[in-house]
C-alpha cells in the first residue's frame, strides 16, 4: 500500500530559539492568530508543532491514517509569513495558519489523488482556485488528508475514510468507529488537532457527516460561493468545499478567506451580492433571540439517544429565545432516486473533463474501470467499482432522462422542500440531527447509514452546518442548522449562538474499542 512520505523533523532556526514547541492539542485557529499578532508565537514554530504531531498520533500511536501527504515545504512557507509579519505585512486573519486540505483538491507539487491508486502520480502544475485564495491570504498548506475512495462513488459497498492510497481512516473517539466520509481525514485530523483547521468537499454529507461524528463544526456552503475550479468532482449541481474546525469561529474565519468569486465556476457569477467581507462579523451570542427554528422530525426517530440528544438541543434553542415550529416537508426524500441519476450523469461528465485537462496518469473513466480491473488486488481488495460502471453507460448532458431529473432532485428538495416549508412558516432556519453516531468499520458488508438530516440541503444546493450537540456513549452528535441559499450568515451566527451555550464539544480519547 502506498503510504505517504513524511517530512523529517527540522530544527528551529536561531533567529526562532526563545519560541519553544506549542501544545496544539484544541488549539484553536483563532487562539493561533491572537498569539501570534502579540508576537508569542511564530508561524515556524506552529507548523513545526503540527508536524511533530502528525508524527506522533498520525503514523505511530493510535494511527489514526488521516493525513495521506505533508506539504514538503511547509516549514518554508511559514518562514515566509514570519518574515512578512516581521516586516510589518499580515495579509489577514489566517497569516500564519497551517491548514489541511482533502486529496481531491489541486495542489501545485503535491499529489491529488482522490485517494486512488490510479492517480497516485498526479501532480496538478497549479493549485486549485481556493488554494490560490489560501495562499493569498496567508496560509501555510501543512498536507493533504485521505477520503472515501472517489468520494464514495466507487462502490455500494464502499467503507467511509478507505482508499487504495491511503488505507482507512480511522475516528479519533474510538478506533474501531468509522469517520465517515467522504472528507473522512479532514474530519478525523482536525478533530484530533493534527492540523488547525481543515477544507472538506461535500456532494451530499461529505463535510456535514465527517465532522458530526468527529465533534467539529462542518459548513457546507451554497453552491457556487466556493470555486469548484481545480478539485476533483462529482456533480456540478451539488458539489462544494467547505470549512472544517474545532469551533464556528475557526470556521467563520475559513470561510472568509474562500469565499471569492470564481467567474469560471457556472455557479460562482450568481453569488456575487451574496458575500459579506467578513463572517467572523457575525460571532453574534444572542442571535438566536426572536428567531423562528423549524425541526425537522421527519430526520428523527431512527435512535432514541440522538432523538434524546436532539430533545436538549430544543431546549437549549429555546432557552435562547428562539420559536420552534415543526416543519413537515410533503417531497422528502422523494429527490433521493433523480439525485443518484444525475450524480451518475455529472461524474461521468465532469471526471472525463477533470482528467483530460489536468494532465492525470488515466485519461477517462473508461481509463480509470480498466486500470483498477488490471490492478484489482491493489485497487480493489474490499468492494468493487459498479457505481463507476452504471455511470459509464450514462449518455451526454443533453439527455433528456438526465435534464429531468436534475430539475425533478433541486424542486422537490428545494422549492417544494425545504424552501417551500421556509416560506410558509416564516423560519429563519431548520435543524435536524445531523448523523447517527459512528458506526463501527466493516470492510464486509460497508458502511452502516442510520439517519441523517443533511440531505435535503445537499439536494437543494442550499447551506447547511453542523456544530456539536452531545454525545452518544463518548460518540459525538451534532446537530446541522439549514437554511436559504446565501445565508451562511445567518446560520454562522445560531450555531456560534448554540455551541457558546452548550461548549459541548470534548476532545477525542482515541479509544482503542468501543462496546455499543
Amino acid at each position: 500500500m502506498f503510504r505517504r512520505h513524511f517530512l523529517p523533523l527540522l530544527l528551529c532556526l536561531p533567529a526562532c530559539t526563545s519560541y519553544g514547541p506549542v501544545d496544539v492539542v484544541e488549539f484553536s485557529a483563532q487562539d493561533a492568530q491572537v498569539a501570534m499578532a502579540a508576537g508569542t508565537l511564530l508561524s515556524r514554530t506552529l507548523t513545526q508543532s503540527y508536524l511533530d504531531r502528525i508524527a506522533r498520533v498520525d503514523d505511530a500511536g493510535p494511527m489514526l491514517n488521516a493525513v495521506i501527504e505533508v506539504n514538503p515545504a511547509a516549514i518554508a512557507e511559514a518562514d515566509a509569513r514570519d518574515a512578512e509579519r516581521a516586516a510589518g505585512r499580515v495579509r489577514g486573519p489566517l497569516h500564519g495558519i497551517p491548514v489541511l486540505l482533502k486529496d481531491n483538491i489541486d495542489v501545485a507539487g503535491l499529489v491529488n489523488s482522490a485517494g486512488s491508486l490510479a492517480m497516485a502520480s498526479h501532480r496538478p502544475a497549479k493549485d486549485a482556485f481556493l488554494v490560490t485564495q489560501l495562499r493569498e491570504a496567508g496560509a501555510v498548506i501543512l498536507g493533504k488528508t485521505n477520503l472515501s475512495e472517489w468520494a464514495n462513488v466507487r462502490s455500494t459497498r464502499s467503507s467511509s475514510g478507505w482508499s487504495s492510497r491511503g488505507g482507512q481512516t480511522k475516528n479519533p473517539y474510538a478506533l474501531d468507529r468509522n469517520p465517515c466520509g467522504s472528507s473522512s481525514g479532514t474530519g478525523a485530523a482536525i478533530a484530533a488537532s493534527l492540523g488547525a483547521i481543515g477544507v472538506g468537499t461535500e456532494t451530499d454529507g461529505s463535510i456535514i457527516c465527517p465532522a458530526s461524528v468527529n465533534g467539529l463544526v462542518g459548513l457546507k456552503p451554497t453552491v457556487g460561493l466556493i470555486s469548484r475550479g481545480g478539485i476533483i468532482p462529482i456533480s456540478i449541481s451539488q458539489d462544494t468545499a467547505g470549512p472544517m474546525g474545532r469551533t464556528v469561529s475557526d470556521v467563520a474565519m475559513l470561510l472568509s478567506a474562500i469565499a471569492v468569486v470564481d467567474d469560471a465556476d457556472p455557479a460562482g457569477p450568481a453569488s456575487a451580492d451574496h458575500r459579506p467581507a467578513d463572517y467572523s462579523a457575525f460571532l453574534l451570542s444572542d442571535a438566536l433571540r426572536g428567531k423562528r427554528i423549524g425541526v425537522l422530525r421527519q430526520a428523527m426517530g431512527y435512535h432514541p439517544d440522538v432523538d434524546a440528544v436532539m430533545a436538549n438541543a430544543l431546549d437549549v434553542v429555546r432557552k435562547l429565545g428562539a420559536e420552534v415550529i415543526d416543519v413537515k416537508i410533503p417531497s422528502y426524500n422523494q429527490w433521493n432516486d433523480p439525485e443518484f441519476e444525475v450524480l451518475l450523469y455529472e461524474f461521468k461528465d465532469g471526471l472525463n473533463s477533470y482528467l483530460k485537462s489536468s494532465g492525470a496518469p488515466v485519461a477517462s473513466l473508461e481509463a480509470l474501470m480498466a486500470w483498477n480491473t488490471a490492478h484489482a488486488a491493489e485497487a480493489m481488495p474490499i468492494f468493487g467499482q459498479e457505481i463507476f460502471a452504471q455511470a459509464q453507460a450514462k449518455g451526454p448532458l443533453t439527455d433528456a432522462a438526465y435534464l429531468k431529473a436534475r430539475d425533478d432532485a433541486r424542486r422537490l428538495a428545494g422549492k417544494e422542500g425545504l424552501i417551500a416549508a421556509m416560506d410558509q412558516l416564516t423560519l429563519d432556519a431548520v435543524i435536524a440531527p445531523s448523523m447517527s453516531p459512528a458506526w463501527k468499520t466493516d470492510h464486509v458488508l460497508g458502511d452502516h447509514f442510520v439517519g441523517a438530516g443533511h440531505g435535503v440541503a445537499a439536494v437543494a444546493g442550499t447551506p447547511s452546518l453542523t456544530v456539536p450537540a452531545g454525545d452518544v456513549a463518548g460518540l459525538p452528535v451534532g446537530v446541522t442548522w439549514m437554511g436559504r441559499a446565501w445565508s451562511e450568515a445567518g446560520l454562522i451566527s445560531f450555531a456560534y449562538t448554540f455551541e457558546q451555550a452548550t461548549q459541548a464539544r470534548r476532545a477525542p480519547k482515541f479509544a482503542r474499542g468501543s462496546q455499543r
